[in-house]
């Protein structure tokens, strides 16, 4: 995997923001602090790459602001031998912070033309401990489940069955859950050793619909 080999004021200031908002892992900051996320953008829009708000990236969809990654991230408390199902690929820039704590991450992503961005960028980038897929990220990936981990980087109106289904024992599941336009709320889902699930609101958030055949119905033009 490749670091961001010259250090840059702007990678300094959102390490602050991200401490100043109560992100504390190290091993999370300094994932973080390796991922150049002004790659996983457009250049018009490079100069905003580290300040702590979402961006476009196509296809009506955004990169995560920074203290949201952070957040998420933390909340999956990833260690080396973790297999990670994050849905919504996107620019990869998530993806490419979950590779660098987790064995292996599967990623589904339903616009072919950012999952073959992504997949492009992270293997130039040096990262390879990952498989996308273009898919129903709502379906999660059954061929590869269980997972100990599940990471979902879009709203949906309620938590797919699917992807609790694909949790391993133990395993953790974060999630946004809201309608579009409306209150949503981040969700962490602790599965115990019988298949119990344990809810718990991390805090108010803004994502993108969760579009697919157990989130929300897809939008056809006329």
């Amino acid at each position: 995997m490749t670091a961001f080999g010259q250090k840059d004021f702007r990678i300094q200031r959102m390490m602050d923001v991200l401490r100043q908002k109560n992100v504390a892992s190290d091993t999370v900051l300094r994932a973080m602090e390796l991922v150049p996320r002004h790659q996983f953008l457009s250049r018009a829009f490079s100069s905003d790459a580290y300040d702590d708000s979402a961006l476009p990236i196509g296809e009506n969809q955004t990169i995560s602001q920074p203290s949201v990654v952070a957040q998420m991230t933390e909340a999956l408390n990833l260690n080396k031998g973790h297999k990670v199902l994050e849905i919504g690929t996107g620019s990869g820039y998530q993806l490419a912070v979950l590779c660098q704590l987790a064995r292996r991450v599967f990623s589904v992503e339903r616009h072919r033309s950012l999952s073959e961005r992504a997949t492009t960028l992270l293997h130039d980038l040096g990262y390879h401990n990952f498989i996308t897929v273009v898919g129903d990220g709502t379906l999660g990936w059954h061929q590869q489940a269980p997972f100990d981990r599940i990471i979902v980087t879009a709203a949906g109106p309620k938590i797919p069955p699917a992807l609790l289904d694909q949790l391993a024992p133990e395993g953790i599941l974060v999630i946004p859950v809201g309608a579009p336009g409306k209150s949503q709320q981040l969700i962490r889902c602790t599965k115990s050793l019988d298949g119990h699930i344990q809810q718990e609101i991390l805090g108010p958030v803004v994502f993108v619909p969760l579009v697919g055949e157990q989130g929300v119905e897809e939008r056809r033009s006329a």
